[in-house]
């Protein structure tokens, strides 16, 4: 199968993404796509590099298992040379003498195993004569795999800036063919992911990490393997390809600041950075030198710890051994031997390039994730993108989305989490509601009961203790005593009253009433003391409302009455009625004593009162609050007696719907 029409180059593990967004913020060239928090890689956009399999510390990026290819070449009928790649030292650092790796590699059942690195001095020989013209032509390098495919991707318009070289991948396969035969097949063994993409001449592409792999189901190791010598052709400079700067040591050119004319840039940031400013044209003409990765010896197929500084001295140390033992005549004679192989490449663009969205698209998207302004733009890289306008481009493209911003994030949640807290608030209230309806319930088959039973001895005893008091003379000392039986009498005759008024249903007789006057009305009934001072304000602006006039005019008064009794030393009764939906707010607040958090669980129940013995029955509120719920209202309470938590006094809060 053709390399370059590979699918899935990369791709995601979706069940090991963990929505970090590093991916993203890696990728240099963001052909990762976010579908409901999964990061997935784009194939027409990727080029490669690799640097998403790098920073996934959850494994959740990985790329093409070429293992199983690689093995049924082996085992066919055909020839196989292994080229391995000179970055190998800086790999497989634990074999101390490459001849066992050598060994291993062969242990696998290749018939011949070479260097790469001699495609490299082959190469290093073709980028000096162009490094050396003076024809005022400034060139890129085109041995490094992503930074081809990038520019052929999004600088189409500098794809003839690339030298017209090939990589010293393909130059060594195009060299072994020519030495073994062209019926052989070549495996590439290396430190990049981008070379499983990079030409259909070499059969199969296996990064060091999967060539670990195999040693390791074939149970091969260096203790056990025989000490075998590369292949020839044999290598000389050209093994410090690998490392940032490698291909103009091995060109003998420098990118000496005064003398030279030549940019080295490595690293996803770097590169991108000089490729803008040659195309702009403000380098003057200077050559690029480009590896996508900081070195190949940091390529995302390395699977081996380490520093870069780390592997750059075990290239060193490979390569100063390599020289100090290299025959140069026979060198020279291989060189002189393949002076006439095609070296060159051509390369083709694929813009894959997306036109800016139109502003007005953008500003709506940032206006979504509350960027109303410049200042709202906090660009801090949390989406994986650079700046705000970034992302917003992205979420325009179908490439992002609006969750992957942070702070819109964080907000969103600290609304979701009010919101939540004003469900659980009202759910609370609703629960409480429900309970208090029960308990109400239960309380009043009890008192009507109660009331029944009591109603005829009651008014047996109302009627013999007035006639008996009607037949008693004025001056007869058990007169008091009788008067005292006849006002207590009726006293718990007023009692059961309350039980019956609080026990049975009553209908509720509905018509339209101005509640500001009606209010009013209620307010100049009410028996004060000098002392306090009632306060009426409405904002309503609409007064016409559904009550039954006569119960509504029970609660007001009630209320007002007990606010009276609250504040024996004087204070302010304060009555202010609120507009909202489609209902009416009306407050009733004192600054009083207040009521205890204990008790105000228990002000709704029948009979509980914080009354004095003999000034209340504690039936009042619980038929108030009767007489709200047949209105289909609520009514809540919010009360303080501690003046340490700010001053005294209570709030009925009764809330009647306009229209029932």
């Amino acid at each position: 199968m053709s390399h370059n029409n590979r699918n899935k180059l990369v791709f995601t593990l979706k069940d090991r993404c963990r929505v970090c967004y590093t991916c993203v913020r890696e990728c240099p060239v963001k052909a990762i796509k976010i579908i409901n928090g999964q990061a997935e890689v784009i194939n027409e956009r990727c080029i490669g590099c690799g640097n998403c399999v790098k920073v996934c510390s959850q494994g959740a990026k990985t790329f093409l298992d070429s293992t199983s290819p690689v093995m049924d070449l082996i085992e066919s009928n055909d020839k196989v040379i292994a080229c391995v790649a000179p970055s190998f030292p800086a790999e497989f650092k634990e074999i101390s003498d490459y001849k066992n790796f050598v060994g291993m590699v062969k242990a696998l059942g290749f018939d011949k195993v070479v260097e790469v690195s001699f495609g490299a001095d082959m190469v290093a020989k073709e980028y000096k004569k162009i490094l050396s013209e003076n024809n005022n032509k400034a060139c890129i390098s085109s041995d490094c795999p992503a930074i081809v495919s990038y520019i052929e991707h999004y600088y189409p318009d500098l794809v003839d800036s690339l030298a017209p070289i090939a990589s010293p991948m393909v130059a060594i396969t195009r060299i072994v063919k020519e030495k073994y035969g062209a019926d052989n097949k070549v495996v590439f063994i290396g430190p990049c992911i981008a070379k499983k993409a990079e030409s259909d001449e070499v059969d199969e592409i296996l990064t060091f990490t999967e060539l670990r792999k195999l040693f390791s189901e074939n149970n091969i190791n260096p203790n056990i393997s025989k000490a075998i010598d590369f292949d020839p052709p044999y290598s000389g400079k050209g093994s410090i390809f690998p490392i940032s700067r490698g291909l103009l040591q091995t060109a003998g050119k420098t990118d000496d600041i005064v003398k030279g004319n030549i940019i080295v840039a490595d690293g996803k940031e770097d590169f991108k950075e000089a490729i803008k400013e040659f195309s702009k044209g403000n380098l003057n003409k200077h050559h690029l030198e480009l590896l996508c990765c900081d070195g190949c010896i940091m390529g995302p197929g390395m699977s081996c710890p380490g520093g870069r500084f780390e592997k750059r001295t075990n290239i060193k140390n490979y390569v100063t051994e390599k020289l100090k033992n290299l025959d140069e005549n026979v060198w020279n004679e291989q060189i002189e031997e393949f002076k006439n192989i095609d070296l060159t490449q051509k390369f083709l663009k694929n813009d894959s390039r997306i036109n800016k969205p139109d502003d007005a698209k953008i500003e709506e998207v940032l206006r979504k994730m509350g960027k109303f302004e410049k200042k709202d733009h906090l660009n801090c890289g949390a989406c994986g993108y650079a700046t705000c306008e970034e992302h917003a481009i992205a979420i325009v493209e179908g490439l992002a989305e609006t969750e992957m911003c942070l702070p819109y994030s964080i907000e969103q949640l600290h609304n979701s989490v009010n919101k939540l807290n004003i469900s659980n608030e009202k759910l609370a209230n609703a629960q409480m509601a429900l309970h208090q309806s029960e308990k109400l319930a239960h309380m009043g088959q009890l008192s009507a009961g109660i009331a029944h039973e009591l109603n005829n001895p009651l008014g047996v005893i109302t009627m013999y203790s007035n006639i008996l008091l009607e037949e008693m003379e004025e001056n007869n000392p058990t007169r008091e005593d009788l008067k005292l039986i006849v006002e207590q009498t009726e006293r718990c005759k007023n009692i059961v009253g309350g039980l019956l008024n609080f026990a049975r249903k009553n209908q509720v007789k509905l018509q339209e009433t101005n509640i500001n006057e009606f209010i009013k009305h209620s307010i100049s009934s009410i028996i004060k003391p000098d002392n306090i001072e009632v306060i009426f304000n409405s904002d309503l602006k609409n007064p016409i409302l559904q009550i039954d006039q006569s119960q509504i005019m029970q609660v007001i008064t009630n209320l007002s009455k007990n606010a009276v009794d609250a504040m024996p030393n004087g204070g302010k009764l304060k009555i202010f009625l609120e507009e909202h939906n489609n209902s009416v707010e009306i407050n009733i607040k004192d600054t009083g004593v207040g009521i205890s958090e204990e008790n105000l669980d228990k002000i709704f129940t029948p009979f509980f009162t914080t009354k004095e013995s003999g000034k209340g029955t504690g039936l009042g509120l619980p038929l108030i609050y009767g007489i709200v719920k047949m209105h289909r209202g609520k009514i809540n309470v919010v009360s303080n007696n501690d003046p340490n938590k700010g001053p005294l006094g209570t709030n009925f809060i009764i809330v009647l719907p306009r229209t029932q």
